[in-house]
């Protein structure tokens, strides 16, 4: 249940970031986005793990901020896997979205989904 609400959450901040980077960050409809979201989410468990270990000296060198790049890169190979319904335009436009949907994902899973989860945990 957690896992589908997260992907729907997920689903919304693709369309958002969209809306704030447009035409740089294309989405084309709503399954792009749920399918964004799902593809990014199994390179975020599968791949991202194998980044971070291989970059680990530049990650550590620049106090974590080299992780926004392997998040940039885990979001180029989600458009390459997608094609042309989802299109980033450029590796600084892949750092920025990566950036805001970081940002997004995070405060609404903050806000929506831990406090849901946690008043279910407390009945």
């Amino acid at each position: 249940m957690r896992w589908l609400i997260s992907l729907a959450i997920n689903s919304l901040v693709f369309i958002v970031v969209a809306g704030f980077l447009k035409p740089d960050f294309y989405v084309a409809n709503v399954k792009t986005a749920i399918i964004a979201a799902l593809v990014l989410s199994i390179l975020n468990t599968i791949v991202r793990p194998f980044l971070i270990f291989i970059t680990l000296p530049f990650t550590i060198l620049s106090l974590g901020l080299f992780l926004f790049i392997v998040n940039a890169i885990t979001l180029e190979m989600t458009d390459y896997l997608l094609g042309s319904s989802l299109e980033v335009n450029g590796f600084g436009t892949a750092i920025i979205a990566a950036f805001l949907i970081s940002i997004f994902s995070m405060l609404l899973h903050h806000f929506l989904v831990d406090p849901f989860f946690k008043n279910k945990k407390e009945k």
